[in-house]
């Protein structure tokens, strides 16, 4: 086992703070690796504040890691030393059942294992996250960062990325299909980028006349606000395909009626019980409406190489580990464009400073 340095938590609404944390002795199929950079996501906020109530303690967040190998275990053959790697939201499943053997492993039917707040599925011990100096994680959950790829803004691609890339490809968007975004945080910012770099016709739909120059510079071609009732009739069934990102209960009848015949929402941020849908909504148009986790290990790959040969990145702010608290509060607040990403480097220079 080695120990490195870590930010995280004891006990709920509390503030980061740093710790020692002990990572296991490689296995056989395990890769060890040196972080970098750490993407910052809205869960770390809520598994730190326990806001889900399932939070297990000591917690380090972080799942959007990135950084480079510094030692691999006797059996690994796709990595060595040196290599520009990233690490997810998951680092283990069953690899047994229909979901993994497809390349679904976030739907492992014996219950994925998330990189932070799970549990290992050798030793029952605690997974602690990304917001730390290294990691140790096996070489199947391992996933390579293409040269032409900044690491600096890779991170958020391993979730808020790869959440949005998963139905994109799925439903098949690609040249000319139309498509609306609802919502433009971290989720919808890279809904933007990635449907735009597909091909498609983009709308942001949103509540706020502010956003539309944001949405513009994403990429958008046009914006939609869902607060004026003439705009929302005029658009009526002219949608293939809908993103909704808002991250919490909210009507989404208002969206269904924007689809046009076979047309289809995916949700992807809101966890919780939606309003009340009205079946009509479905059956005019043969409309559909589905919701959608992450992608898998091969397809969070696939979004990789496509953003290093189109140039695809989250639009982020670059923080120093000792910065994380005041991350938190401005997350809560939607006071960022558009995702958080820690240097890493800082967290040794806080040790010693």
């Amino acid at each position: 086992m080695t120990n490195c340095l870590a930010y995280g938590v004891h006990e709920a609404h509390t503030d980061l703070a740093p710790l020692r944390i002990e990572r296991r002795a490689l296995r056989d199929d395990d890769v060890a690796i040196e972080i970098a950079y750490c993407g910052v996501c809205h869960s770390d906020l809520h598994y730190a504040h326990n806001d889900w109530g399932s939070t297990i303690f000591p917690c380090v967040p972080g799942h959007e890691i990135v950084g480079h190998v510094t030692a691999v275990g006797g059996a690994v053959s796709r990595y060595r030393v040196g290599d520009r790697v990233a690490v997810g939201c998951l680092v283990d499943s069953c690899q047994q059942c229909a979901a993994c053997e497809q390349g679904e492993e976030p739907h492992c039917e014996k219950g994925m294992t998330p990189t932070y707040n799970g549990r290992d599925r050798q030793t029952g011990d605690t997974t602690l996250g990304g917001y730390a100096q290294h990691i140790v994680v096996r070489e199947k959950f391992v996933l390579r960062v293409p040269e032409a790829l900044d690491l600096r803004y890779t991170g958020p691609l391993l979730c808020a990325g790869i959440t949005v890339w998963g139905p994109l490809r799925e439903y098949g968007v690609k040249q000319g299909t139309r498509v609306a975004v609802v919502g433009l945080g971290g989720l919808g910012h890279m809904a933007v980028k990635l449907a735009v770099a597909l091909g498609a016709e983009v709308t942001v739909i949103t509540t706020s006349p502010g956003k539309a120059d944001d949405a513009r510079a994403l990429g958008a071609h046009h914006v939609l606000l869902s607060s004026e009732p003439a705009a929302m009739k005029g658009a009526s069934s002219s949608f293939d395909f809908i993103v909704d990102t808002i991250p919490r209960k909210h009507n989404v009848n208002p969206y269904l009626m924007l689809l046009a015949r076979h047309g289809k929402l995916v949700l992807v941020g809101a966890l919780e019980p939606l309003e009340p849908i009205h079946g009509a909504l479905l059956a005019l148009n043969n409309r559909s409406i589905s919701g959608s986790l992450i992608g898998g290990l091969e397809q969070t790959q696939e979004l990789l190489e496509f953003c290093a040969e189109h140039q695809v990145l989250p639009s982020c702010e670059l923080i120093r580990m000792q910065d994380i608290n005041a991350a938190f509060k401005r997350m809560e607040t939607n006071d960022v464009k558009y995702r958080f990403v820690i240097d890493m480097a800082s967290l040794e220079d806080g040790e010693h400073s």
